[in-house]
C-alpha cells in the first residue's frame, strides 16, 4: 500500500495570500501547504481522502490519472469544495465518479451542487455515484475500509483504517470504542492544527498523546496550519518515530 500526501494544510488562519508571518513567507517547500487531502494506492485501486479546494491543482501536481473513489471525511469547506473538478475523471474514465459519505454530508453535497442533480441537467457537469456510509466496516472492491468516528468539536466526523494504516483529520476526541479500532495500526496519520489547544482539532500535544496510546511504528502529522511553525524546526522537537507531513510526501504503509 501507498500513501501520498496531496495536501497537509488548512484554511484555519490567515489567508497566505494576506499573511506576512514568517512561516507563510518561508522559502522551504515543505512549509507550503495546501489543503489536507491524500491518495491511497492498495489492492489495485486508488482512493482520495477529501477534495478541498486544492484538488485540481493537487491532481494535476501529482498527475493522477484514475481515481477508484472518494471518501469525504465531513462537509466542510476545506473538505469538499473542489467536488466540481472530478469531471476531468468523468471524461477520462467515461463513468460517474463514486463518493463515499455519511448522510448528513451527502445532504451537504446535493445543497452545494444543486446542479449536478437538478432535474434537467446542463452539459458537462460533474457526475457523482452517492453512497452512503455508517460508522460500519464495508467493501470497495476487494478493499476494506473501516471508519473510525470522532468529533470535530460537537459535529461527528469519519477517519477512515485500511489494513494497517489509519487517517485521521479534523477531530480532537475518539470515544474509547472508537480507539479500539486502531489496535494494530502500523501507520497513523493524525491531525494537529498547532502548539495551543483548539476547540476542535488535536493540537500537537494531544496528537502526540493519541500516538503513544496506538503505539503505531510511524506516525505522520497533517492538518497544519501556519502557527505550528517551520517544519524543519518542528520536526527536530517530535520523537523519532513521529514526522511533520508535507504536501507531495509519498510513503509505503
Amino acid at each position: 500500500m501507498k500513501l501520498r500526501f496531496l495536501g497537509t494544510g488548512t484554511s484555519q488562519g490567515v489567508p497566505v495570500v494576506a499573511c506576512s508571518c514568517p512561516v507563510c513567507q518561508s522559502t522551504d517547500p515543505k512549509d507550503k501547504r495546501l489543503r489536507s487531502s491524500v491518495l491511497i494506492e492498495t489492492d489495485g485501486q486508488t482512493f482520495v481522502i477529501d477534495a478541498g479546494p486544492d484538488f485540481r491543482q493537487q491532481m494535476l501536481a501529482n498527475q493522477v490519472k484514475h481515481m477508484t473513489a472518494i471518501l469525504l471525511t465531513h462537509e466542510h469547506t476545506d473538505h469538499l469544495f473542489g467536488l466540481d473538478d472530478i469531471r476531468a475523471f468523468n471524461w477520462v474514465q467515461q463513468q460517474p465518479t463514486d463518493i463515499y459519505a455519511e448522510v448528513r454530508v451527502q445532504e451537504a453535497i446535493r445543497r452545494i451542487f444543486n446542479y449536478v442533480f437538478a432535474r434537467y441537467k446542463y452539459p458537462g457537469i460533474p457526475q457523482m455515484n452517492l453512497h452512503p456510509i455508517e460508522n460500519a466496516p464495508f467493501y470497495i472492491g476487494p478493499t476494506k475500509i473501516v471508519p473510525i468516528r470522532g468529533l470535530h468539536y460537537k459535529l461527528p466526523v469519519f477517519g477512515f483504517r485500511f489494513n494497517s494504516l489509519a487517517y485521521l483529520t479534523d477531530m480532537n476526541f475518539l470515544a474509547p470504542e472508537e480507539k479500539e479500532k486502531l489496535i494494530g495500526v502500523k501507520t497513523l496519520i493524525v491531525n494537529a492544527l498547532r502548539k495551543e489547544e483548539h476547540i476542535s482539532h488535536f493540537n500537537l500535544e494531544g496528537a502526540l498523546k493519541l500516538i503513544q496510546e496506538v503505539k503505531p511504528e510511524k506516525a505522520y502529522l497533517t492538518h497544519l496550519s501556519h502557527q505550528m511553525g517551520f517544519h524543519e524546526k518542528v520536526q527536530k522537537e517530535l520523537p523519532e518515530n513521529v514526522f511533520l507531513a508535507y504536501d507531495e510526501l509519498l510513503i509505503d504503509c
